[in-house]
């Protein structure tokens, strides 16, 4: 069966995404120093959806053991390639994250869950994702979930382009939070949008201890030309602010990708 989500990153540059310029640099900026505060000791880590790589390449430079997996194999490709680079190895691996079957249970320390969950509109799709990462992670380990947030969507689409000023498109995003890649409206392909109260919930019903919750990006998109024209020290008065209001609920809500993280 044709899978759109891949077709669609296979037509996208993603190694560009988070580095081409400060609006979208906050977002893996904010992450790391999050991240890099909780994960303090050598880790084995399972990139579940490391897209091209800047995640995994990330953490296996500062010492951790990484496994770095993608359903996208162009994506795979690009690690590949950067690895011949690199003084270490890592494993590699086009996979679906709702079956993780090639690892055996309790492997890793930390899973980061950066990309697959947004991607997957059926219910039963994001509960084996969720069931899949517990099952590899060890107890007391780290389960990391990227996710977008309903309610900023429509309002940042309709705005950037009117074709997206429908009616329509915004009751079915509110309502239901999936878009389809077929639906007549879609702006980007199969994606469900979930909310911050939801996630909560999802981690809470797999006894999953939220320890964490913080946007990534906050509201940096919805000025990104602004952003990009400011000086470094300009930039980084922004990031300090940013990361200072990252773990407010108002901004939760209002951010374009955030991240809970939990205790197995």
């Amino acid at each position: 069966m044709k899978n759109y989500v891949v077709e669609s990153y296979e037509k996208y540059r993603e190694e560009d995404r988070l580095s081409t310029n400060n609006a979208r640099k906050i977002e893996f900026l904010t992450t790391i120093k999050v991240l890099d505060n909780l994960i303090t000791e050598k880790k084995t880590i399972l990139d579940c959806a490391a897209g091209t790589g800047i995640y995994s390449f990330h953490f296996a430079d500062k010492g951790h053991i990484v496994t770095a997996t993608d359903i996208t194999p162009r994506h795979i490709e690009v690690i590949q390639t950067i690895l011949r680079d690199k003084p270490y190895k890592m494993k590699t691996a086009i996979l679906d994250a709702t079956d993780m079957s090639i690892f055996e249970d309790e492997s890793f320390d930390v899973v980061l869950n950066m990309g697959p969950f947004y991607h997957l509109v059926n219910i039963s799709d994001r509960q084996k994702c969720i069931k899949e990462s517990l099952r590899v992670l060890k107890k007391n380990g780290f389960l990391i979930t990227a996710y977008i947030p309903r309610y900023f969507v429509f309002q940042y689409v309709a705005t950037q382009n009117k074709d997206f000023l429908d009616a329509t498109l915004a009751k079915q995003i509110t309502q239901t939070g999936e878009l389809h890649h077929d639906d007549e409206k879609c702006f980007w392909t199969d994606t469900y949008y979930s909310t911050c109260e939801e996630m909560e919930q999802l981690y809470q019903q797999y006894d999953i201890s939220v320890i964490d919750h913080f946007a990534q990006d906050g509201l940096t998109a919805c000025f990104s030309e602004k952003i990009d024209q400011w000086t470094d020290q300009e930039f980084k008065i922004w990031c300090d602010y940013h990361y200072d209001i990252c773990r407010e609920r108002s901004i939760l809500g209002a951010s374009n990708h955030v991240i809970i993280i939990g205790r197995k």
